[in-house]
Parts: C-alpha cells; sequence; structure tokens
C-alpha cells in the first residue's frame, strides 16, 4: 500500500468554519484524479465531564446541520497555540460554568478521513464543580443537561446521541473506566 501522490492543491474557500481545498493527485497505479475535494477544520477536543457526585455533563442546542435540537458531549475548537487539555478545560467552563479535579486522555479519532484530516481529543474528566454560570459566545445557545451514568449509558444506547464523534467518544470512555 502507497500513499497518493499530492502533484497540485488550490484552496477554493478559506473561511474559519469553511475552507475547501482541491487537489490533483496521482495515485499508486498511476491513475490521475484531477478534482480530489478536502474538507479543512480546526482540531476540536471532547469530554466525558463527571460532576463531583459522579453524574455526567451533556449539553442541549440546535445544529443547523442536521436541522436539530441534540444533546451532545461539552466539546469545542482548540485555539491556535492552545494546549488540548488547556482547550477542554475551558470549553468545558464556557459551556457548564464547571472545573474539574482530574483529566484523562481518552483516544483521537478523525472525522471522516476520506475528505478532512482534523482530528478530534477525547478526555475524561472528574470532580467537576459547578463555579460560575456559562459564558456562551453571541452564537451559542446551549443548555446544560445532567444525568446519571445509567441513564446517560441508556441514552446513548437508545442511540439518542446522534453526534457519531461523541457516541464514540462515549464507548470508549464507558470501556476505559469499566462502565460497560
Amino acid at each position: 500500500m502507497k500513499k497518493w501522490t499530492l502533484l497540485d492543491s488550490r484552496y477554493i474557500i478559506q473561511r474559519p468554519w469553511a475552507t475547501l481545498r482541491v487537489d490533483k493527485l496521482q495515485l499508486p497505479n498511476g491513475n490521475i484524479k484531477d478534482e480530489y475535494y478536502v474538507l479543512e477544520y480546526p482540531t476540536w477536543v471532547n469530554m466525558v465531564a463527571f460532576t463531583e457526585d459522579d453524574q455526567l455533563l451533556f449539553v442541549r442546542q440546535y445544529r443547523h446541520g442536521a436541522d436539530e435540537i441534540m444533546v451532545e458531549l461539552p466539546a469545542g475548537v482548540v485555539e491556535d497555540g492552545e494546549d488540548l487539555e488547556e482547550a477542554a478545560r475551558r470549553e468545558l467552563l464556557e459551556e457548564t460554568g464547571y472545573v474539574f479535579t482530574s483529566m484523562e486522555y481518552i483516544c483521537k479519532l478523525y472525522a471522516n478521513p476520506a475528505t478532512s484530516g482534523n482530528l478530534t481529543y477525547t478526555y475524561v474528566l472528574k470532580g467537576g464543580k459547578k463555579i460560575q454560570e456559562q459564558q456562551l459566545d453571541s452564537s451559542e445557545d446551549i443548555e446544560v443537561v445532567i444525568m446519571g451514568i445509567e441513564e446517560a449509558k441508556q441514552f446513548l444506547f437508545d442511540n439518542k446521541i446522534g453526534q457519531a464523534l461523541h457516541t464514540s467518544a462515549l464507548f470508549y470512555s464507558f470501556q476505559k473506566l469499566g462502565l460497560l
């Protein structure tokens, strides 16, 4: 198995939340793909966050791409130059108002490696304590949802979490913590 050879690359659009490039590639068999489209997204973090009394924090928000209100894990973009763990703690504080006493790295996943190269990193945080109100961006409307472990597992098993990277994060985390 060999990688494809990049012959040319150009951007069609470059915006903070929508970057699309088209690559010209040569496959190992010699065939040329004149137009292979790649979406570029920033790195982001997903957090499986437990409160001091072992409740799980989720967020409910409208997702325009799916045109649905969804329950998800707290998550967010890693800012340029920001440490992954710092980003996870910052996003949790902003979205939920909670701080945590411990953090453990769980996994990294690609959203769709066929057309995008960004990674999502998952962390489990424990000992969460609410210290402030949410500090949401002007484009965010987020409701904090708190569930017990069994309720969260049932929610997951009943396919009520539609974000694929969040379901993966929960399965990896539950497995690592011996909850499955």
